[in-house]
């Protein structure tokens, strides 16, 4: 059984205050920042937020969420690769240019400069799996 079939509160973010709340994503409605009003980013299941002064965290967290990327997966495998740095981020974004992929393709990409594997296939050797204890 998935580890979100009872249904947890999701991460709900506002990228300009750098605050984020877990919320029930149900109802779908929207979800205003209680510091400043704006409606927040619903950022998935499997974030782990960056410290409010961490500034390469939060322009990492930016540029993945805006990409449309999220952390939304059912618990079993994560939702895949995610920069965590904003040299990954700068990475993928150039090797997106450059090879001529959307953003979001390559900012979800282990390696930005191949393409990535059918979906279900081994994952690269020395890389962590997404998996908890693996």
């Amino acid at each position: 059984m998935c580890r979100y079939a009872t249904g947890p509160n999701s991460h709900y973010v506002c990228l300009p205050c750098r605050s984020a709340f877990k919320r029930s994503p149900r109802p779908e409605r929207e979800h205003p920042c209680p510091r400043c009003g704006r409606p927040m980013t619903d950022a998935g299941f499997d974030l782990a937020m960056p410290r409010r002064r961490d500034d390469a965290g939060w322009r990492t967290l930016a540029a993945v969420l805006r990409s449309g990327l999220t952390f939304h997966s059912c618990g079993c495998e994560g939702p895949g690769f995610r920069p965590r740095s904003w040299a990954e981020v700068r990475e993928r974004q150039l090797a997106a240019e450059q090879l001529g992929v959307p953003e979001r393709e390559a900012l979800a990409r282990w390696d930005p400069w191949r393409e990535e594997r059918e979906p279900g296939a081994a994952a690269r050797p020395g890389r962590p799996t997404g998996r908890r204890g693996s």
